[in-house]
């Protein structure tokens, strides 16, 4: 499937507005829900490996949550990929043309 100039205008603003969102945020805390699906996913030590961010915290009503803190350099890096994916489908021609 060939993309379209459309379509890469699409996915270059969904990935802005996803970049922008991660520089407006500190950390986010995961429901218990999320919480449990990663300790199965990546086991209980998963601080140690290759979710690093993510550090244990106490929740409300006695479960356990992570607090997910984005790196600085994700949301700039997410920014800039969109950007450019969004300038490219203005270089491009239009659907049809």
């Amino acid at each position: 499937m060939e993309l379209n100039r459309n379509q890469y205008f699409m996915i270059g603003l969904v990935l802005l507005f996803i970049g922008i969102e991660l520089r407006m945020v500190d950390s986010v805390v995961l429901n218990e829900r999320s919480t449990k699906f990663l300790t199965e996913k990546f086991g209980s030590d998963a601080d140690r490996t290759a979710l690093a961010p993510l550090m244990m915290l106490g929740g409300e009503g006695g479960g356990i949550r992570r607090t997910v803190h984005p790196p600085q350099w994700l949301g700039w890096c997410i920014i800039s990929v969109g950007s450019v994916l969004i300038l490219h489908s203005l270089a491009m021609r239009k659907p049809g043309g």
